[in-house]
C-alpha cells in the first residue's frame, strides 16, 4: 500500500498525502475482517469466566459402594445376556486349496520324448 505525497492538481485542487489501496483490496480486507470477527465471536467459549468459577461437582458419589454388601461387589454382579435372539457373526470364508501344477512352463518338448 504505497503512500501518496501531498500534491496539487492541474485545476488548483490541493490533495493531501494519503495511502492508496490496490483495486479490490479494501473489499477483500473487509471480508477478511468480518470473517475474523465472526470466528472470534462464535468461537469464544468464555475461558476466563470458566477459570474463575468453581469446578462442577458430579451428581454421583464415587467410588460406588453397595451398602448391603459391605463395600464389596454384590454376588450377582456378573454380566448377563440382555438379548433374547441369537446374534449371527460373520465367519471368514474358507477357500478351497487349489492344486499346485506339476508342470513348469515353458514346456520343454525335448524332455517328453516326442520328435517335434
Amino acid at each position: 500500500m504505497p503512500y501518496i505525497e501531498k500534491y496539487v492538481k492541474s485545476d488548483g485542487t490541493v490533495v493531501r498525502g494519503h495511502y492508496r489501496w490496490a483495486q479490490g483490496a479494501r473489499r477483500e480486507m473487509t471480508i477478511i475482517t468480518v470473517v475474523a470477527l465472526a470466528a472470534v465471536a462464535f468461537g469464544h467459549n468464555g475461558g476466563q469466566a470458566a477459570q474463575d468459577s468453581e469446578p462442577r461437582k458430579s451428581p454421583g458419589q464415587y467410588p460406588v459402594v453397595f451398602s448391603e454388601s459391605g463395600g464389596s461387589a454384590p454376588r450377582g454382579a456378573e454380566p448377563r445376556l440382555t438379548v433374547s435372539y441369537p446374534i449371527k457373526f460373520d465367519t471368514p470364508k474358507t477357500t478351497v486349496k487349489r492344486p499346485t501344477p506339476t508342470i513348469s512352463y515353458p514346456i520343454d518338448f525335448s524332455t517328453l520324448g516326442s520328435g517335434r
